[in-house]
C-alpha cells in the first residue's frame, strides 16, 4: 500500500505510465461539500461498509486509487482491504486536515492586512444581522433569561478550538462592546496535548477573527489515551478541572463554554438510554470543587445548524475534537463512532418525521410532574413517591 501527499498528488507525480488515478474522498457527503482537494469523488466510508463489492466494482480501472479522510489513518485499513481486492490503493498522507492547514496558511500569507480585517469583520456583522434571529437573540436571550452574566463578572471564554466556542467568543465580544453590563472578558485556551496542524488551525482561526488566546498547556490527551472505558467523560472531567483552576489563577468567577441547543437534547436522551436516569445540562451551575466559580453556557438556545450556517457563510474552517480516541475511531471511516454520534443520528432520524420531536425533548425536563416520577434525587437524598402516597387522598388515575 502506498501514501503520497497532498501536493505530490496535485503536482502529477502519481501518474504511473498508462494508469489512470482518481481520488475518493471517504468521509461524510456533509464535509466533502465544505471542501476536498480538486477532482475528487466522494464515496462515504459507509458506502463500502454497505455495499463493498459494487464499490470495488465502480473503481475497477482506475490506478492508483488514492484515499482521503480526514486525518490520514481513517483510510488505512480501507486501503489495505482494496488492495487485497485486487486494485492499486493508497492513502493521502495526512488526509483532508493537513492539505486545509496548508491551503488556509498560503492564503493569508497572501492576503493584505486590510483583506483579513474585512473578513473578521463580516464573521462579525453576521451575527448580527444575517443571524440575528438563529443566533444572536437566541443568545442574548439565554444570557438574559438564565440570569449568565452580571454587572463585574470576569468571564473566562474557554476555546477549544471547534466552531462553537470560537462562535461563542465573538458573541461575547460583541456582548462586551455593546450589551447592558460591564464585565471582564478572557479567553482562555488549554493545549490538552493537540498535534502540531490542530493546534496551527487554533492559532489561525484567533488571528483570523481577532481573538487574543491566554494559553496553558497539559497533557490530558496522554493521561487518557490508555483508558478503555468511556475515555471521554474523563478527559472532560480533567479539562474541566484544568481551566477552572487557571480562570480562577487569572481572577476569574466563571467559566464560559460553547455548549448548544443540540447538546442539550442529546444529554438528556443520553442520559436515558445509557444511564437509566433524567437529567440535563444545565445553562448554569456552580462549581463542587472550586469555590466561588460557576459555569456558565450562553449558548443554551442556539441551534447546531445556526452555528454551522455562521460558519459556511464566512467561509470559515475549524478543528473537530480531536483527541486520539475520536481520531482513531469516530473518525471518518472507522468502524465504531462515540454514543453520543449515535444518539446525534438517531435524534435527526426521528425529527425527519416529527420536528416537534426536538423541542419536546428539551421541554421534556421543563415539565416534570413530580407526581409521576417513582424517585428522584436533590441535594444528595432520595425521595420517592411513596414518601407521601398515603396523604395525597383519592386521586384520578
Amino acid at each position: 500500500m502506498r501514501e503520497i501527499s497532498a501536493a505530490e498528488l496535485l503536482e502529477g507525480q502519481s501518474r504511473p505510465e498508462g494508469g489512470s488515478p482518481c481520488i475518493i474522498d471517504i468521509r461524510d457527503e456533509e464535509e466533502y461539500r465544505r471542501g476536498s482537494l480538486p477532482g475528487a469523488r466522494n464515496i462515504p466510508a459507509g458506502r463500502f461498509e454497505e455495499d463493498y463489492e459494487s464499490c470495488c466494482e465502480e473503481l475497477k480501472g482506475y490506478s492508483p486509487v488514492w484515499l482521503l479522510c480526514h486525518t490520514g489513518s481513517g483510510s488505512r485499513a480501507l486501503a489495505q482491504r482494496l488492495c487485497l481486492s485486487g486494485l492499486d490503493a493508497g492513502v493521502i498522507e495526512g488526509g483532508w486536515r493537513s492539505y486545509l492547514v496548508r491551503q488556509l496558511e498560503a492564503l493569508s500569507s497572501e492576503e493584505s492586512p486590510e483583506a483579513l480585517t474585512e473578513k473578521r469583520l463580516r464573521a462579525e456583522k453576521s451575527l448580527i444581522k444575517k443571524y440575528r434571529k438563529e443566533i444572536w437573540s437566541q443568545f442574548t436571550k439565554a444570557v438574559r433569561d438564565y440570569q449568565l452574566i452580571q454587572e463585574g463578572d470576569r468571564v473566562a471564554c474557554c476555546i477549544s478550538g471547534g466552531k462553537d466556542s470560537f462562535l461563542l467568543a465573538k458573541l461575547l465580544q460583541e456582548l462586551q462592546k455593546h450589551g447592558p453590563v460591564s464585565f471582564d472578558l478572557i479567553f482562555l485556551t488549554m493545549n490538552p496535548g493537540y498535534n502540531e496542524e490542530n493546534w496551527r488551525m487554533i492559532r489561525h482561526n484567533a488571528e483570523l477573527l481577532g481573538i487574543p488566546l491566554t494559553v496553558f498547556e497539559t497533557q490530558v490527551f496522554d493521561a487518557v489515551a490508555v483508558i478503555e472505558k468511556n475515555p471521554c467523560y474523563l478527559c472532560a472531567r480533567m479539562r474541566r478541572g484544568y481551566l477552572y483552576n487557571n480562570a480562577r489563577l487569572l481572577g476569574c468567577n466563571k467559566i464560559a463554554l460553547g455548549h448548544h441547543y443540540d447538546d442539550v437534547i442529546e444529554t438528556i436522551l443520553m442520559g436515558m438510554l445509557y444511564a437509566g436516569k433524567i437529567e440535563t445540562m444545565l445553562p448554569k451551575l456552580h462549581s463542587q470543587h472550586f469555590e466561588g466559580m460557576e459555569l456558565i453556557r450562553p449558548l443554551y438556545l442556539v441551534r447546531e445548524s445556526a452555528v454551522k450556517a455562521w460558519r459556511d457563510y464566512n467561509g470559515l474552517h475549524f478543528i473537530q475534537c480531536a483527541c486520539r480516541f475520536t481520531e482513531n475511531t469516530a473518525s471518518y471511516g472507522a468502524q465504531k463512532e462515540s454514543k453520543r454520534a449515535e444518539v446525534k443520528k438517531l435524534i435527526a432520524r426521528l425529527a425527519e418525521k416529527e420536528p416537534v420531536i426536538e423541542a419536546n425533548i428539551f421541554r421534556s425536563v421543563e415539565n416534570i410532574n413530580l407526581r409521576t416520577v417513582m424517585a428522584w434525587w436533590k441535594d444528595g437524598k432520595s425521595y420517592s413517591f411513596l414518601d407521601d402516597y398515603d396523604l395525597q387522598g383519592t386521586v384520578s388515575d
